[in-house]
């Protein structure tokens, strides 16, 4: 397959180590792209269900196509989430064309992009709600199971899934606020002259103009690769959300530290001005 050349990509909320993650299919995209910059924002590796009992070959499959495109030029930031956030304490650790840190701010194309997790804004990651949080993310693993269970039964009937895990997370965004969510990072993200804004975390894909009486951002998100199958694209100048569709990768072969975060502050971990390694 004749890869497609990207100018950046972002994913976030793969969540490897848990059985709803989308391996396989998120092999398929990576082997389908050449990005100049892959953005890893927050998520990738779930350290919150993290068990030496799970971990297939799918999910080291996307860890080695991650790998095979560094060999290849291009170049890795990974920006740590609240279920990776075991990695914090490594922020700002590089190693060729490889970085890890905990924010990114990128300007292309004399546009400013400011790019972090997103779990900061989120009260439900700190504190004892944090320990609700996790009980709330083993119980949405189960549900996963549970729909891919009933989901079987409905093919061997002939009728269509359902997607009942994607529903019950869009009633906890409701309860989180995510509109709240996406107006603190956008109003954040105008005070500070930004053109752009991604984050992750939410697992709700977005591409959206928010403004108020000081201007005006383009808010993203890049979604997840559990229900929502996205990332974002920046290619022609401009940012689009890339879904992925099964029909299209037919002919793809299957694949066999504590630190506290603050992406308020004016302090920039690592400051991108060009598309050049």
């Amino acid at each position: 397959m004749e890869k497609r050349p990207v100018d950046v990509v972002v994913i976030s909320d793969v969540h490897l180590g848990t059985y709803g993650c989308r391996a396989r299919e998120l092999v398929a995209y990576l082997k389908s792209i050449a990005p100049n910059i892959l953005i890893l924002n927050g998520d990738i590796i779930d350290g919150w269900q993290f068990s030496k009992r799970y971990f297939p070959s799918t999910h080291m499959a996307v860890i080695k196509e991650i790998l095979n495109l560094m060999t290849k030029g291009t170049r890795v930031f990974y920006i740590t989430g609240n279920h990776d956030e075991l990695l914090r304490k490594y922020a700002d650790f590089q190693l060729s064309n490889f970085t890890l840190t905990d924010k990114l701010v990128l300007e292309i194309d004399n546009k400013m992009t400011w790019i972090f997790h997103g779990d900061v804004f989120d009260n439900t990651t700190h504190g004892a709600a944090k320990f609700i949080a996790k009980l709330g993310s083993n119980g949405y693993g189960m549900l996963i199971l549970f729909n891919r269970f009933v989901n079987f039964i409905l093919k061997s009937l002939g009728r269509e899934k359902l997607s009942i895990s994607k529903k019950v997370m869009a009633e906890v965004n409701k309860m989180a606020k995510i509109d709240n969510f996406e107006m603190i990072a956008a109003e954040l993200a105008i005070e500070k002259k930004y053109d752009y804004v991604i984050c992750g975390h939410i697992h709700q894909p977005q591409k959206r103009i928010i403004e108020n009486e000081q201007g005006k951002v383009t808010y993203l998100n890049s979604g997840d690769w559990v229900e929502h199958l996205t990332a974002l694209e920046y290619s022609h100048n401009e940012w689009k959300i890339f879904e992925y569709d099964e029909k299209d990768f037919q002919h793809v072969p299957a694949t066999d530290m504590s630190r506290k975060v603050n992406v308020v502050t004016d302090e920039i971990s690592f400051y991108i001005n060009s598309l050049a390694i």
